[in-house]
């Protein structure tokens, strides 16, 4: 057994300093809640109100755009169908609308984070061994001080994904600017570009296809934690997974989740196709 006094723990003081964060700043997070809230319910109402050849419609023209191929865009036109005509339509918009918010939201942060980065390598420094806590840490983790700041629905629910979704986009942003070849910096240079227009003009267009690449990874994540976001309130096609698990409703279960996977793969392919450079799409 291992000696009592050489033991101590941490519980009380996060917990002192979550309540202090919570009794002088409810109001902030209470307004941060509601706005975030109104977001996702409007964009959810959107989708739903939308009428499902429409939404497959605007799926296939943007998957043709991406791919420049007829075949793929209707395979995934044809996949979203099956997710329809199993009944889980409703929910895979609920998903959808969640999942697009957060990745929004982690676009947002990771991108500019990713280019402080790539400029800064005191910055680069401090925030790497931070990604690499918050890729490593559960995810059941940090839901317990979100539940606390922002309760149970789809606001925790997105605050969460956002913090397990954002590191590779970082991550990838960072590395894609870095990688620019210095020979190209040293013509932009010679040319009496400044460093916000080698930044625009020459390292962002460069490290494009890094940046997709990030994307497309924290949308994947974003993705993968729909049934725990289900677990604190967030409806949508993890919460007929996680009914499936407590009824041992397999056929349920089953069905939630290809429709996950579909969704998936639909993102996938689009995203990975507005990663490739254009010269390339549709080869």
């Amino acid at each position: 057994m291992f000696p009592d006094n050489l033991t101590f723990s941490i519980a009380d003081t996060v917990n002192t300093w979550v309540d202090a964060l919570v009794t002088h700043y409810g109001d902030l997070f209470r307004q941060v809640s509601d706005s975030l809230l109104w977001v996702i319910v409007s964009l959810e109402t959107l989708l739903r109100a939308t009428p499902w050849w429409l939404v497959l419609l605007i799926v296939g023209a943007i998957a043709w755009h991406a791919t420049r191929k007829v075949f793929t865009s209707l395979v995934i036109v044809g996949l979203l169908f099956l997710v329809g005509a199993v009944g889980l339509w409703e929910k895979l918009m609920q998903t959808l609308a969640l999942m697009l918010v957060a990745t929004l939201i982690s676009v947002l942060i990771a991108i500019p984070l990713g280019m402080l980065a790539a400029r800064s390598t005191r910055l680069r420094a401090v925030l790497m061994p931070l990604l690499d806590i918050m890729q490593t840490l559960p995810s059941f983790v940090y839901l317990i001080p979100v539940l606390m700041l922002f309760g149970l629905g789809k606001v925790p629910a997105i605050f969460a994904t956002v913090i397990y979704a954002a590191p590779p986009l970082i991550r990838l942003t960072d590395l894609g600017i870095r990688q620019v070849d210095r020979e190209v910096m040293e013509a932009a240079n010679a040319f009496g570009a400044s460093r916000w227009q080698q930044l625009f003009g020459v390292q962002l267009p460069l490290a494009m296809p890094s940046i997709m690449a990030g994307v497309n990874q924290t949308t994947m994540m974003a993705l993968s934690m729909v049934v725990i976001a289900s677990m604190i309130g967030a409806r949508g096609l993890g919460e007929d997974v996680l009914v499936g698990i407590q009824t041992l409703n397999v056929g349920l279960g089953l069905e939630a989740g290809l429709a996950i996977v579909i969704l998936a793969v639909v993102i996938d392919r689009i995203t990975q196709a507005y990663g490739r450079p254009r010269h390339e799409v549709g080869k």
